[in-house]
């Protein structure tokens, strides 16, 4: 694949951009950006396809505004990450430059393998979001040509990451543990966005009491009340939000709407979904997002088949079971 950004094709793993990039942000203030791999990650399609991809997948039907993106919470845990290799001093000492520039582009990532309204489709598809993940990553992706023409081994190094399995745990640890940039990120980014406090706890003091023991991420014990705050805001939000049987009537719904579809395809006059049977091809994937499942569900709602367009129109006009 070809790729086309605004800056030099090659860029040393540890350079900077000359000036310092800031996107705006309504949970972190600004993501910061001084790498030139990760600017030149963003404008890869297959990052920017997760701008199509709903955080929450069917949890819009019950909170209105819960409309944000893979997009944002993937910005919002590799700002997370950079505040915490640059401002713990226990994590920013005990990283190299290298590892530093792997656990930011494993943030930024982590999340680019996730299908059509997010976790549902994994349902749906049984394949999980990290094995697409690690394809985009070490396969012919731009993804790929990025991180490579930055370092060869950066590829393999970053999916270690993602995987679990780099020899160095701290990087892991940074990204997926029970208290990690990941969760971090989208308690309080989903709490902002349905307009509910349950997923708020203090980040900021969390931050300051992270420290590195034996290679593995800790904290201070005087931060416990702050970490117990966390993980009761997890609770909720699982509750509250992730688990809402509206939510849930609407996930099972569109599993209805697969095995149907799936029954009756080769009946059917213009097969807008086929894509969804064929993600051994990654360009199949990559063509699959919210957009393409809307208007394969408007198109299967003028269906001849009366189950079919029941369905769809059910998911179209929220006629939930």
């Amino acid at each position: 694949m070809r790729f086309i950004g605004r800056q030099d094709s090659r860029v040393m793993p540890g350079s900077n951009l000359n000036e310092p990039r800031v996107l705006r942000d309504p949970v972190h203030g600004y993501i910061h950006i001084t790498s030139p791999v990760i600017w030149r990650l963003l404008d890869t399609p297959e990052f920017q396809r997760l701008r199509r991809i709903r955080q929450l997948g069917g949890v819009f039907q019950v909170y209105h505004t819960a409309e944000h993106s893979r997009f944002s919470h993937s910005l919002g845990v590799y700002e997370i990450v950079r505040r915490m290799t640059e401002e713990v001093p226990d994590i920013g000492g005990s990283l190299s430059r290298q590892e530093k520039l792997v656990v930011l582009c494993a943030a930024l990532l982590h999340d680019v393998g996730h299908g059509p309204y997010s976790h549902s489709f994994e349902r749906l598809s049984h394949c999980s979001h990290e094995q697409m993940t690690m394809r985009l990553i070490l396969e012919d992706t731009d993804i790929h040509t990025v991180l490579a023409e930055a370092d060869p081994s950066l590829p393999a190094q970053v999916a270690a990451v993602i995987q679990g399995t780099c020899p160095n745990p701290l990087l892991c640890d940074l990204i997926s543990s029970q208290l990690d940039a990941d969760r971090m990120d989208y308690l309080l980014r989903d709490a902002y966005e349905t307009g509910t406090s349950y997923g708020t706890f203090d980040l900021e003091r969390i931050l300051r009491c992270l420290r590195v023991k034996n290679g593995r991420l800790c904290i201070k014990e005087s931060g416990m009340h702050s970490v117990e705050d966390y993980i009761m805001a997890r609770y909720h939000m699982y509750w509250q939000v992730y688990l809402h049987p509206v939510a849930r009537a609407y996930e099972v719904m569109l599993q209805l709407f697969f095995d149907r579809y799936s029954e009756v395809r080769s009946q059917l006059k213009i097969d807008l979904l086929e894509n969804v049977f064929h993600l051994s091809e990654l360009t199949c994937f990559l063509e699959l997002d919210d957009c393409r499942l809307v208007t394969g569900l408007q198109q299967a709602s003028v269906s001849d088949d009366r189950i079919l367009a029941d369905l769809a129109d059910r998911l179209l006009n929220r006629r939930l079971f």
